[in-house]
């Protein structure tokens, strides 16, 4: 039977009997919150769980489960609208272990206190801005107590499973989103880039003076454009992953699995030129062959299964086989769940069943997003003017560029684009842009 985060987290939760005044009922309360918070407002719920014991500025979780949105954040707007990948990744170089870290770090461009831990499992951040370290009820509790890491552990343990569980509905959203950032990322990469270059240009020129000061503005700028370009690759990791990374975490999740099983798990490696994953097909493809392998070792003549991925270019393939008997039924609801997430990535999966033989299950996931028809958007209630405006930000263009196609001023188009947030429920740009281009706005 499959234990809850609840469930797994009880031994860490202080054991006080019901008759014993006291009891910590705000706290279990707050476990509840945060082991059945939609990843949406995860970051609020941990946030206000962690209150009676460490009180902040601001929360920041940072995962690479989460392709489409890798930050969840809570509290002050101008720390958590400002913070940024290569802040986080900085912060993280500084960790050891899940032990907490407490310094000085760079967060939304300001240096700040702050408290850092690290989930392994997942590799998921934690980052807490000016921690205020609580003595709840005279219990003792520090940052570094039991009950502040705990439930940072609980919260990643959500995440994680929340994306491996993914209905249909988050794959194509968190892929619109991923494709959505890269675009922007590059495009704001390629600008700065260009400026930096054409700044490095003038100062190497012979025609000024002042030649200490000439090399060390060229090199201040030669280092911000490798800073630039590393960023750029960085968010490059969180869309895409490479096959052979990719499959070795596979590998590194099943193992106490295969470990204890009792049955031998051969698992057959993808080349490692083979094509680099959109993240969302990585993380799909991993609950699809962890999905597999739990209904194959779900039959009693199972002695072998054998893992398989491969890269024809266009497709990631995967197969999974057992020795068994046959028992497992293609018409299993394991087995249909697993199909419609890969229905929802555009992929196909076929069952063999063979009695006396055992199952064979390929699957096929394809890399690019297919291109999609115009959806019905009537749901949004948006007039012609709002559609033509979100046509053109769907398009990646600006609100300067959009006043002057639609012939109409910079502020009118800032004032539908506040409309069309709010009638399509959305809270930024990014999201706006993604869930347009998942009904085929362009």
């Amino acid at each position: 039977m499959t234990r809850s985060p609840v469930d797994r987290l009880s031994p860490l939760i202080p054991h006080r009997s019901p008759s014993v005044p006291g009891l910590p009922w705000p706290l279990l309360r707050s476990i509840a919150a945060v082991a059945n918070a939609p990843l949406t407002s995860i970051a609020e719920e941990l946030r206000e769980a962690l209150a009676p014991y460490l009180a902040s500025t601001a929360l920041v979780i940072f995962t690479e489960d989460c392709t489409g949105r890798p930050q969840k954040k809570a509290g002050l707007e101008s720390i958590i609208s400002g913070v940024s990948i290569d802040e986080l990744d900085s912060l993280c170089a500084a960790l050891k272990g899940e032990e907490p870290w407490r310094g000085d770090a760079v967060i939304a461009a300001q240096e700040r206190p702050v408290l850092a831990m690290n989930y392994l499992s997942s590799r998921a951040l934690l980052v807490v801005t000016d921690p205020v370290v609580h003595d709840a009820e005279g219990g003792g509790v520090d940052a570094e107590g039991d009950i502040v890491k705990y439930l940072w552990h609980l919260a990643a343990r959500r995440i994680h499973e929340k994306v491996a569980d993914a209905p249909p509905a988050y794959l194509l959203e968190s892929r619109a989103a991923s494709a959505e950032r890269l675009r922007v990322t590059s495009e704001l990469v390629d600008q700065h880039a260009t400026t930096l270059e054409i700044v490095a240009g003038a100062l190497r020129s012979t025609e000024l003076n002042d030649s200490a000061s000439r090399a060390a503005a060229t090199d201040l700028v030669a280092k911000a454009l490798v800073r630039l370009r590393t960023l750029s690759d960085r968010t490059t990791d969180l869309v895409e992953e490479p096959v052979a990374r990719a499959f070795e975490r596979l590998r590194e999740d099943l193992l106490p699995l295969t470990r204890f099983s009792g049955v031998e798990v051969q698992f057959v490696e993808p080349p490692l030129n083979g094509r680099a994953l959109p993240g969302e097909v990585a993380h799909a493809a991993r609950a699809i062959v962890r999905g597999l392998l739990l209904a194959m070792l779900d039959q009693p003549e199972v002695r072998r299964v054998r893992a398989q991925w491969d890269c024809d270019g266009e497709n990631l393939l995967i197969n999974v086989r057992d020795d068994g008997g046959g028992a497992l039924s293609a018409d299993a609801s394991s087995l249909g769940r697993l199909d419609r997430r890969v229905q929802a990535l555009d992929g196909r999966m076929q069952v063999d069943v063979m009695p006396g033989w055992g199952a064979d299950v390929s699957v096929t996931l394809p890399l690019d997003a297919p291109q999609t028809a115009p959806g019905d958007v009537s749901a949004w209630n948006l007039g012609s003017r709002e559609l033509e405006v979100l046509q053109h930000l769907a398009s990646g263009q600006r609100n300067r560029s959009i006043a002057g196609a639609l012939n109409i001023s910079e502020n009118t188009v800032k004032f539908h684009v506040g409309n069309i947030f709010r009638k399509m429920g959305v809270s930024s740009r990014t999201e706006a842009i993604a869930l347009a281009t998942s009904y085929g706005l362009r």
